[in-house]
């Protein structure tokens, strides 16, 4: 799905129009981007957190050449799915995880 595939679905199921779901749409993703930006975390309770994670510096390849580089430090945006979310994608493999977890304890007992 693209944005306007996005915009499409809203406006059907929020009986608005295009125009006024593309505004939405438009002004929820610049705020979200702001925000992590700006340092601040964002989080949708139910779908997800949005926020910016340093990565440390580290030593790369060139893959052409296999000559070591050095890659530099930087800011990355990121996503984690929140638990409803996680659910609709995969429906019951948080239950067999906590499942299997209580499987390998009661064997872990015996």
């Amino acid at each position: 799905m693209n944005k306007s595939e996005l915009i499409d679905s809203v406006a059907a199921k929020a009986s608005v129009s295009k125009k006024e779901a593309d505004a939405v749409v438009s002004a929820m993703m610049d705020s979200i981007m702001e925000a992590v930006a700006g340092g601040s975390k964002v989080t949708l309770v139910g779908f997800g957190t949005f926020e910016a994670r340093d990565r440390q510096a580290r030593e790369g390849r060139n893959p052409s050449t296999g000559q070591p580089l050095q890659i530099p430090a930087t800011r990355v945006p990121a996503f984690s799915a929140g638990k409803l979310f996680k659910d609709k994608v995969a429906p019951g493999n948080t239950q067999n995880a906590s499942a299997s977890a209580k499987q390998s304890t009661a064997k872990a007992k015996k």
